[in-house]
Formats: structure tokens, C-alpha cells, sequence
């Protein structure tokens, strides 16, 4: 995360005459003037000024007077210009401008600006007019190439409304379900070494994978099948009839569009079961919509966490572990639907 550090017209009279001494003591050092600039907050000009007095008259011949201009005065950007900007950055991707950059860095905000107006922005002054306009640096959060935003709001704004709707009329529990994996030598965290030495784990010889099929609910309920191999129509119909089985009331079922919840086989076990049963389709390429996924990120950090398994048995053992052990958290496993892209279903929006 870049660190933007305060404008230098902003400072007391005491710290300026700091950044001065300071700024004397770098060049004598061999730091460059531009250097000096970008890590005292100033120009390189007052620098440059400041050095060279202090070359030809020693530190009684430091300027003490501010001859910058005041704040806000004499800015590259028009308000006008400013605003546009902000609406781009608000409405557009980088490579929606023809710009290569997959976030909105100073950079690409730098070249944004010269596109627009054929302006060569230095990067610190573009980090200026950003926080200025009310942005600041963040870490990204991820959404899938190609997701369909107008899918997604028509989700949002009709869809899940609906469902929830007819799943009040029918007292029915609604489910958001997902599947995944974890491999034997899965292990997400860190680990403490020697400066200049690698932190190593042993990994097992013999790769696996264990896959979990889960679905929650935003009280906090969790179910779910481990299975080694593939998920196939078959397998997914053997997970709905278990849910029916522990389920005291009818279930709507959120899942995504993965090729074998879509089978012919699935559709006629659904028509078998419509009573008890209703599947329904989250909109594609939105994992970060269904709030099952906070489930699965965790259960590939914790899974292995104590431990990395050496046979499928013992990935199986971890992860059945790990699965059960939630299922009696019934309040953390409702925390997943306080994510901010997941709140809408979470019942309390």
C-alpha cells in the first residue's frame, strides 16, 4: 500500500526547517535531489534551492520563506476535468480505457489523465488529486473475467427477492450450496525462518484430492458429502436426497450452474420431488454472490492447518474434522453473510 505523506505547505515553521536539515544532510550523503523530493513530501526544485544556498553560504543562507503556492492554487486540472475523471474511474475498467493496468493505480490514473488531456502528471501529484477526490489505496477484492453485471443486478434486484418471497409463503429453509476441493499438500499460511532462509513443510510423495459438496444457511446451518471423485448428476441427486432426509421442511436450494446440477438426471429427480425440493441458479461467474464460498475459502486454510494428511484417508479424516467441527458454530458459519457482497442474503437488509 503506497504511503502518501502530508503536503509540505501544511507544515509548522519547525518541521519545514527539519525537512531542510534533512534535505542537506541526503545530498551530502550522495542521495539525489529527486530522491530527496519524493521521500521529504516536497518538489524537486525546493531541493535543489535549498542545496544550493547551503552551498554558497552555509545554513545561514537557507531560505526560510515559503515560496510555494498556496494550496489548491495553480492545479493541472480544471474542476471540470477532475469530475470526468472521477466518473471514469467510478464507471470504468483500465482496459475499458485501453490501458494496461487491472486496477486503477496512479499509474494508470496518470495515463488515464494523459489520454484525456494530453497531461504528463507526475505520480505523486496524481496520488494528490486521488485523495483529494476522496479515493484511497486498497487491496482489491476479485471478481470473475466476463461476469455479466446486468445478470447480476436482475439477481440482486428481482430474483433472489422472489425466492425469498415464495420461500416465506411456504415456510420453506433456503440453502445456498457449493462444492470444491482440497489437495493433500494444501496448507495457505506461513511460517517463521532465518533471515535470507525459506520457511519449508514436508508434502506428501503422492498427490490427492478430497472434494466436499456444502450447503449453509444464513442461521448458521451446514451440511455436507465428502466424495473423492468428480461431481456428476448421480452424486449431486445422492446430496439432495440426503438434505431432504435431514430437512423438517420443504428446502429452495441456491447452486450454481455446474454442468452436472443441470443434468437430465437431476431434472427428473427434482420433478419427483418438487414438494420437498426447489433448485435454483446463482448467477454465473459471481462466486463472490453466494456466501458458501466464505465457507470454502476457509476450509482450504484450516483443513490442513494442524497437519498435512499423507494418504486420502487421512485428507478425508481432516477435512470431515474440520467440516464437523464448524457444523456445531452455527454463529460463525452465519458470519460468512456479513461480507458486504453477500449481506442481501443474509435476512437482515
Amino acid at each position: 500500500m503506497a504511503i502518501e505523506l502530508p503536503d509540505a505547505r501544511h507544515l509548522s515553521d519547525e518541521a519545514l526547517e527539519v525537512l531542510r536539515l534533512r534535505a542537506l544532510r541526503g545530498r551530502e550523503l550522495g542521495f539525489s535531489e529527486t530522491d530527496l523530493a519524493d521521500l521529504l513530501g516536497v518538489v524537486r526544485e525546493t531541493v535543489s534551492r535549498w542545496w544550493s544556498a547551503y552551498v554558497q553560504g552555509g545554513l545561514e543562507a537557507m531560505p526560510r520563506d515559503r515560496t510555494g503556492r498556496p494550496v489548491g492554487s495553480g492545479r493541472t486540472l480544471s474542476d471540470e476535468q477532475g469530475i470526468l475523471l472521477q466518473t471514469i474511474l467510478h464507471t470504468q475498467s483500465p482496459q475499458e480505457c485501453g490501458i494496461a493496468s487491472p486496477l486503477w493505480t496512479r499509474r494508470a490514473v496518470g495515463e488515464l489523465i494523459a489520454q484525456q488531456y494530453a497531461i504528463d502528471m507526475p505520480v505523486r501529484t496524481v496520488g494528490e488529486s486521488l485523495k483529494r477526490w476522496g479515493f484511497t489505496a486498497k487491496k482489491p477484492q476479485h471478481h470473475a473475467r466476463g461476469q455479466d453485471f446486468e445478470e447480476v443486478q436482475e439477481w440482486l434486484g428481482k430474483i433472489d427477492p422472489a425466492i425469498e418471497a415464495f420461500a416465506a409463503k411456504e415456510n420453506a429453509e433456503i440453502l445456498w450450496c457449493d462444492a470444491t476441493g482440497v489437495d493433500v499438500n494444501t496448507h495457505v499460511g506461513t511460517g517463521y525462518a532465518l533471515k535470507g532462509q525459506p520457511a519449508t513443510i514436508e508434502v506428501s510423495s503422492s498427490p490427492c484430492r478430497m472434494n466436499v459438496i456444502s450447503a449453509i444457511s444464513n442461521d448458521g446451518e451446514l451440511r455436507f458429502m465428502t466424495y473423492a471423485e468428480t461431481m456428476t448428476g448421480a452424486r449431486f441427486v445422492t446430496f439432495l436426497t440426503k438434505l431432504i432426509a435431514g430437512a423438517d421442511r420443504k428446502v429452495y436450494l441456491i447452486a450454481d450452474r455446474l454442468p452436472a446440477h443441470e443434468s437430465a438426471v437431476v431434472d427428473g429427480w427434482l420433478a419427483k420431488h418438487k414438494s420437498e425440493l426447489e433448485l435454483f441458479y446463482s448467477p454465473r461467474r459471481a462466486p463472490e454472490r453466494m456466501p458458501v464460498e466464505y465457507l470454502n475459502n476457509e476450509m482450504k486454510s484450516g483443513t490442513n492447518a494442524k497437519k498435512l494428511p499423507e494418504t486420502k484417508q487421512e485428507l478425508r479424516s481432516n477435512l470431515q474434522r474440520f467440516l464437523q467441527r464448524l457444523a456445531k458454530l452455527p454463529e460463525h458459519v452465519a458470519s460468512y453473510f456479513y461480507n458486504p457482497f453477500v449481506e442481501y442474503a443474509s435476512g437482515m437488509m
